[in-house]
């Protein structure tokens, strides 16, 4: 189960991703995600760089922590992690910024791992979730757009 969203952003992309790539940024945009830290050594965004997310699923519960890893992180360009679940990466998110006249192209994904429950899960119900995703996603992406385009962007 895969999903993604592309924003326009009046912006230039660096700017955009050292908002997206600073995870201590997730709690401002994210509707599920309520803060974020760096984690071990890691001081900010490397690959292999680990951070831990607070997630309030669905924005009503259950609330826990996530383990992440980032997986790309190209400055202008891209940003990824997975969630990882006992060491192994269950959902992979990826940012990918493209430039265009008048500023950026912002493309937020998710793609869950091939696994035999991830694949139940997106028999059993995961449509929904693909659905909420998707919505979360767009959300994330024109609260970052406010940001980088609104009064004090300048």
């Amino acid at each position: 189960m895969e999903g993604s969203v592309t924003v326009s952003m009046a912006a230039p992309a660096d700017k955009i991703w050292n908002l997206i790539a600073d995870v201590r940024n997730t709690g401002r945009f994210s509707p599920e995600v309520m803060e974020a830290e760096w984690v071990g050594a890691a001081t900010g965004p490397a690959l292999g760089a680990r951070f831990r997310g607070h997630v309030k699923r669905n924005e009503i519960g259950p609330v826990y922590w996530t383990t992440c890893e980032v997986t790309a992180c190209e400055p202008g360009r891209e940003f990824g992690f997975a969630v990882l679940l006992n060491g192994k990466a269950v959902n992979n998110w990826h940012y990918r910024l493209t430039p265009v006249d008048g500023g950026t192209d912002v493309t937020e994904s998710f793609r869950l791992d091939d696994s035999l429950t991830m694949k139940l899960f997106s028999i059993f119900g995961g449509q929904l979730r693909r659905r909420r995703n998707i919505r979360d996603m767009r959300k994330t992406l024109e609260r970052i757009k406010a940001v980088v385009e609104g009064p004090e962007a300048g």
